[in-house]
């Protein structure tokens, strides 16, 4: 795929408890854990990016604590600054095919979880 197919791509985020719409395009959970309660039907994923997550480490320490927020931040985006974790942008971008992608995550809080840093990372990678 060209990188001129990136600059089509959209990204947004919706909770794994919202039910999946074909509006949705490509949907990838990024979560290294699978949603409690979901099946893969209902998930209707493209694809699972677990190692897009945040690491175990980082996620336990963040534990969802709003005031932790700005330094999980800093730090997951310092995980994804590696060039495996490129890699994995790129394929994802690529996959997706200038289609929109939905990030999918199970977290409660809409505001302060790894999707939002994620969408944020792959909205500048896609050129938005």
């Amino acid at each position: 795929m060209s990188h001129a197919n990136w600059n089509k791509s959209k990204v947004f985020v919706k909770r794994a408890y919202e039910d999946a719409t074909p509006e949705d395009g490509y949907r990838v959970l990024v979560d290294r854990i699978w949603p409690r309660g979901r099946s893969k039907e209902v998930l209707a994923l493209d694809q699972w990016e677990r190692d897009l997550a945040p690491s175990v480490g980082l996620r336990k320490w963040f534990g969802h604590d709003a005031k932790r927020w700005d330094v999980f931040q800093q730090r997951y985006r310092n995980e994804l600054d590696t060039e495996q974790m490129r890699d994995r942008v790129r394929h994802l971008l690529a996959e997706a095919d200038g289609r929109k992608i939905t990030l999918v995550y199970g977290a409660k809080d809409e505001e302060h979880n790894q999707a939002i840093v994620l969408q944020d990372v792959l909205s500048h990678w896609s050129g938005e």
